[in-house]
């Protein structure tokens, strides 16, 4: 069993295993009340281990060991050692044949790791140390094995049987019960293993590989949700055939499969040929999911899929490699989502997230790198800083590379490593091979934690034509790490004249101008660098870090015009909507705690153009017509006071609202439903600039806003529009109108567990409808259940994280909510009280009226008897800051 004072565990301390595993088979007796799990496998002594004496030991917990059989023979009890959470056996032969049979319970595992019950149905979640819940394996992903798995159970309950690999057996047994036989004919570690058995639908379709291969698609859903699985079903085989031309990747089973459960801590896993949902993340319908939540899907279902080459045929070598095979694949997924979508916008959604919960995540008691020297609980970096950040280093790869070479460097790791569990270092070294590059200094991005940070200022040669910019770098001090060295950095820019043109970038003066590129992409490798751009006839506005090319904060004393003109000129779509996020975030810091209220009237102009610019991307407008968010605005401050914070953002967007309600109004109508819906990036985006205008005009109460959003609740054909105008109405003022909404929607949905998720997400992230007693109620609600992750993020989750005005109350009460909460889960699913204890770990980042009362939430939890493992570690590590 789990210990309350876990281990350190560092990767300069490993090891290769001692021993390898060439195979298992495994047979499961599933029953009502438990699982039996037999497993032969056949091992043998690593020769790469200098360990030749060292004894067997496999991992385990919450196990009833039944059997022990080594080559045939019953081990006696004394010739082996069961400690709960290892089996030893000190004296094997150098290859051998070891039966282990073990009883497990489901239908009691609320930690939902290894395998377990979710509304009836047997499925599995294995990654990271899942394995080792259903039987004793040296559960670590550089132990690679070809599995066999036979599953048995009641015919009339589990009809449907799955596992990896291939259909290859199948039958009837005695007593109305059924087997049916799977062979994955790839090695892959234990934490891709999967089942599932259950009482489910097929929905099938096939997929002819660019070989001329037909493949069956199968996704696998409960009967109520036959009608959801259109989307993830084209959105897989748009992944597959888009992995074919970018990557040259071809599927290499038989079958591919995809479940969706209910009760799943993660949103999916990419089990090699079965890939396990939660059903947030699978299951769509025009009348249930919102347009993010069908990009979503479209996303990670592509993500999952991906992982076929990038994670599961190439695997990581151990833990602290993670980002090996999660952040190439987000930079895979992330490319494949801009290509069927908008470039831009994916961008900036993806930049976004980085800003405001990777960098906080970066500046805080968590901070590690994106390779991990240490972890006491591997759950626990299931992170940003992995996933997204890790991305970011492969992109800047690919920026250095270009994609010719990209992809000649793709080709070689995937040839050079396929069937192996390697490392970050491998990967990066495929590239130098591919490419002629020296990365070496590259990659301190995957041992170096923190977030650069570029200071940038500039001078103009008016007599000699030469504008000058200078970029010193530094990285901050986080936990365990100090006196960082300078990073690798592509840094993109452009110059912009006066009249919004592209100027020449030359660095040279005998250049010639005309044939100069009009955006570069410097290399950053020392400290501070200065840059000589020569026969410019006028002083140009910087246009800095184009396409957000290095995962960094940008120091700059932009000037409210130089932001304005950006807003307006700027080629590139993203630096046009950072240049309005600067502008904005400079407008509301400069009212935060000030007596005087009075807005910069050029903010206004700045949206009155963007509202009136039919000729801009509208999904881009759409993106730049969203002010900063609370989140971004507090991490933005050095010691924020998030009631002011606040306040100086709902008095801004009133006012824009105020003074462009005629242009809302017009923005409203004139982006009307036209035809059928369609989930394509226009119709998206006229949606969305709908939906913002709807939200605006009840932010200063328009009755004629009002009238429309109740008018819009009861007419959409569509969750998107639906959902738009329940949040409106639930943001306002409107009381009664409020009620209703929520009480009809409700009533209308209570059926579908996923659109009731949304039902309490929108309240749960309202300062008006998800105050703290409010929040209370909703934890007592009929369709709420603590054995639920997604409904557990849906109140307590979305109350922490974005209901930022409600949950940092000035009276603590907020934070000891989320703590009574993390410490009643923490007994049940360690796994998700750890996750949702992150609000509280960032305390010494508030002024000190918040921060002592956070600390005081995070003691308690401290002190709780019996802390899990994944808890001890967020929490202490965030106290001893």
């Amino acid at each position: 069993m789990r210990t309350n004072q876990p281990k350190t565990i560092y990767l300069s301390e490993y090891k290769v295993p001692a021993y390898l595993v060439d195979s298992v088979d495994l047979r499961f007796e599933l029953f009502d009340d438990g699982a039996r799990v037999h497993s032969t496998l056949s091992v043998r002594r690593n020769p790469e281990s200098a360990d030749v004496s060292a004894p067997l030991t496999l991992d385990g917990d919450s196990l009833k060991l039944e059997h022990v059989a080594l080559n045939g023979e019953e081990l006696a009890a004394s010739a082996y050692e069961d400690t709960g959470d290892q089996l030893v056996i000190s004296k094997v032969p150098a290859g051998f044949e070891l039966t282990v049979v073990t009883w497990i319970e489901p239908h009691n595992n609320t930690r939902l790791e290894g395998l377990y019950k979710s509304s009836g149905m047997f499925c599995t979640q294995c990654e990271a140390q899942g394995f080792r819940c259903i039987t004793y394996f040296p559960d670590r992903p550089d132990v690679m094995a070809r599995y066999r798995t036979r599953i048995e159970a009641d015919k009339s309950t589990c009809p449907v049987l799955l596992s990896n690999g291939n259909d290859v057996d199948r039958g009837d047994l005695d007593n109305g019960r059924h087997f049916v036989t799977w062979e994955d004919p790839f090695p892959k570690p234990s934490y891709l293993f999967a089942l599932v058995a259950g009482d489910l639908v097929e929905k099938q379709d096939t997929f002819t590989t660019c070989s001329g291969r037909d493949i069956d698609l199968r996704i696998y859903v409960e009967p109520r949700n036959a009608a959801k699985c259109e989307h993830a079903m084209d959105s897989l085989k748009r992944s597959m055939r888009w992995d074919e031309e970018a990557y040259g990747r071809e599927y290499d089973l038989d079958i591919f499969m995809i479940v969706a459960v209910d009760d799943f801590n993660m949103g999916a896993m990419e089990n090699k040929g079965l890939n396990i949902f939660n059903s947030s993340c699978v299951l769509a319908s025009q009348e249930t999911a919102t347009d993010l939540a069908f990009q979503r899907i479209e996303a990670i279902v592509a993500h999952e899929y991906f992982h076929n080459w990038s994670g599961n045929r190439v695997t990581c070598r151990d833990w602290f490699q993670l980002s090996l095979k999660e952040g190439f694949t987000v930079f895979r997924d992330s490319t494949f989502s801009a290509d069927v979508g908008s470039p831009t916008v994916k961008r900036i959604e993806d930049v976004t997230l980085l800003r405001t919960a990777q960098f906080a995540e970066d500046a805080g008691p968590m901070a590690h790198p994106v390779r991990p020297a240490s972890y006491m609980e591997i759950t626990n970096f299931y992170t940003l800083t992995i996933y997204e950040k890790g991305a970011e280093v492969v992109r800047m790869i690919h920026t250095l590379l270009g994609p010719d070479l990209f992809r000649k460097g793709s080709d070689l790791y995937f040839e050079r490593h396929d069937g192996q569990a390697v490392t970050t270092d491998d990967f990066v070294k495929a590239m130098e091979d591919a490419s002629g590059r020296d990365l070496t200094q590259f990659r301190l991005w995957y041992e170096q934690a923190g977030t650069p940070v570029l200071t940038v200022s500039d001078a103009y040669d008016a007599e000699r034509g030469i504008y000058r910019l200078t970029i010193q770098q530094s990285v901050p001090d986080t936990p365990g790490q100090t006196d960082k060295k300078p990073q690798h950095i592509p840094f993109a820019l452009g110059l912009l004249g006066a009249d919004g043109e592209a100027l020449p970038l030359s660095l040279e003066s005998t250049a010639d101008d005309e044939s100069a590129p009009t955006e570069r992409v410097l290399e950053l490798t020392e400290a501070s660098h200065t840059f000589e751009f020569h026969g410019l006839t006028q002083k140009p506005v910087p246009s800095l870090l184009r396409h957000f090319s290095a995962p960094v904060r940008v120091v700059y004393p932009w000037t409210r015009e130089q932001l304005i003109f950006l807003m307006s000129h700027d080629p590139d779509g993203f630096n046009r909507w950072d240049a309005g996020q600067r502008l904005a975030v400079d407008v509301i810091q400069s009212l935060v705690g000030s007596p005087d209220f009075e807005v910069d009237p050029r903010l206004v102009d700045a949206y009155r153009a963007l509202l009136s610019d039919s000729a801009l991307d509208q999904a881009l407008v759409a993106k730049m017509l969203q002010l900063p968010s609370e989140a971004y605005l507090i991490e933005l401050s050095e010691s924020p006071d998030v009631a002011a914070i606040h306040r100086a953002r709902e008095k801004v967007l009133a006012h824009l609202a105020t003074s462009l309600r005629d242009e809302l109004l017009a923005c409203f109508h004139r982006n009307a439903g036209a035809g059928a819906y369609e989930v394509s990036p226009e119709s998206i985006a006229r949606r969305s600039l709908r939906n913002t205008a709807l939200a605006w005009l009840l932010m200063i109460n328009d009755d004629t806003g009002r009238d429309l959003a109740v008018q819009q609740l009861s007419d959409a054909d569509n969750m998107t529009d639906r959902m738009g105008a329940l949040r409106a109405l639930v943001n306002s003022d409107y009381a009664a109108e409020r009620s209703q909404a929520l009480s009809d929607f409700y009533e209308r949905f209570q059926d579908d567990p996923q659109v009731v998720e949304q039902w309490f997400s929108v309240q749960s992230s309202s300062d008006r409808a998800g105050q703290l007693p409010q929040i209370q109620a909703l934890l007592k609600h009929p369709a709420f259940d603590w054995k639920n992750p997604n409904k557990i993020r849906s109140v307590v989750g979305v109350f922490a994280g974005q209901n930022l005005a409600a949950f940092h109350n000035p009276d603590g009460s907020g934070y000891s909510f989320l703590g009574d909460q993390v410490c009643r889960l923490d007994d049940s699913n360690p796994q998700i009280a750890a996750r949702l204890v992150t609000p509280l770990t960032r305390w010494q980042k508030f002024a000190p009226a918040y921060s002592s009362l956070m600390r005081s939430a995070l003691e308690r939890i401290r002190d709780k008897t019996g802390l899990s493992a994944d808890l001890y570690e967020v929490v202490h590590k965030s106290l001893e800051v």
